[in-house]
């Protein structure tokens, strides 16, 4: 396809390599993050994210993705503060959720209409500093959680609770969805899961925000446009697809007629394969070993096992072609184990990759070139007008 479309443009492609859909293609430097997709590695600013994702929080992480280092005690402590006391939303965001019709929207609509409602307040929103930009970033990273949180009360019939400043990130996250405060366990899962979907690569919804950002248009259409990106079942929401499969599935022992019948008709198995992983993504690695033991305190060990027979039969059919479970795979039983709504899977993914966007963002905007990249034409050249009454 590459060499027919090569053949087919203009003078101008030149020597360019085609790639559909920018597979390969590097569109900018970066120390935030790095990936070995053949060993299955990911490192956020040079720490291994299984270290991370054990031993830190959600503001250590994004202090870290934002700035590039670890920090001390008081810089985090600083850095918290300031989180906290972003994390309120104007009441009239929270009437402009209301009146979306929450039974038939997505609540990543609704987190995506929250955050443009958002922007309209900031009497800021046009600065074109970077230090507006920072600041307008870390409000949205406090704010996201509070208008998803927002968004699942709403969606319940519930009215949204306001934020408690004696909590972390992630405990009032919880607590603004459910208005109690997390146990030990929901909170420690919660933690865990945003710090692992904190920052991936030049993956769609980061990239999606860098190009908006390129413009130079305000920060809150670049972390909007993330969110519409994350939307898709291709991107965030595959978590979504798969927890709907283990329960089409039913049980363990249904599993492997199920998933027969899906490799011998070339279904798409979702929550499997990655573009850049060609091993077992080390964020799947984590989850799944705390996926047995949540399904079992939830009292659903069986869909642990669904589960667990249904890698085993992608990974003895795909895996010596480099197909295993990705990061949405595990990731959904452990949201369902947690009590917390399938629908509310990828808002959840959103208020953790925020500090990603932010800081991809952020370390873009010195050096920044606005995003154009070409089209290979492959349609017709030379024609002449005719006129309507003639055609």
């Amino acid at each position: 396809m590459a060499q027919k479309a090569a053949e087919k443009a203009p003078a101008f492609f030149g020597q360019q390599e085609y790639a559909k859909g920018l597979d390969g293609v590097i569109a900018c430097e970066t120390h935030i993050n790095y990936i070995d997709g053949a060993a299955g590695k990911m490192i956020y600013r040079g720490y291994d994210v299984e270290e991370i994702g054990e031993q830190t929080n959600y503001e250590e992480t994004a202090y870290l993705l934002i700035y590039g280092k670890l920090p001390t005690q008081s810089e985090l402590d600083d850095f918290t503060a300031k989180l906290i006391s972003y994390r309120s939303v104007p009441p009239e965001v929270i009437q402009v959720l209301k009146i979306i019709p929450t039974a038939k929207t997505h609540p990543m609509s609704a987190l995506r209409t929250g955050v443009s409602a958002l922007g309209t307040f900031n009497p800021d929103a046009e600065e074109q500093s970077v230090e507006n930009y920072e600041d307008i970033g870390l409000q949205l990273i406090a704010k996201l959680a509070t208008i998803a949180g927002a968004v699942q009360r709403i969606r319940a019939g519930k009215e949204p609770v306001e934020p408690d400043p004696s909590l972390d990130h992630s405990a009032n996250f919880c607590y603004m969805m459910t208005g109690e405060k997390p146990s030990e366990v929901f909170e420690k899962m919660m933690g865990l899961s945003l710090v692992l979907h904190a920052d991936h690569g030049v993956n769609a919804s980061t990239f999606s925000s860098m190009v908006v950002i390129s413009s130079l248009t305000d920060m809150y259409s670049a972390i909007a446009a993330g969110i519409g990106s994350l939307k898709g079942p291709l991107h965030g929401g595959a978590n979504e697809q798969v927890l709907y499969m283990l329960n089409e599935i039913g049980s363990a022992d249904k599993a492997d007629e199920y998933m027969d019948n899906a490799i011998k008709n070339k279904v798409k198995i979702m929550g499997f394969g990655h573009r850049v992983y060609k091993a077992y993504d080390p964020r799947a690695r984590i989850f799944a070993l705390h996926s047995k033991e949540l399904c079992e305190a939830a009292g659903k060990p069986e869909l642990y096992e669904i589960a667990k027979r249904v890698e085993e039969k992608v990974i003895d059919a795909y895996g010596a072609k480099g197909i295993f479970p990705n990061v949405d795979f595990y990731s959904g039983t452990i949201y369902h184990c947690l009590g917390i709504e399938t629908a509310m899977f990828t808002p959840l993914f959103a208020v953790s990759r925020v500090a990603g966007w932010v800081a991809r963002i952020l370390e873009y905007l010195p050096q920044n070139r606005i995003f154009r990249p070409r089209a290979v034409y492959l349609g017709e050249k030379d024609l002449q007008y005719v006129p309507i009454d003639q055609r």
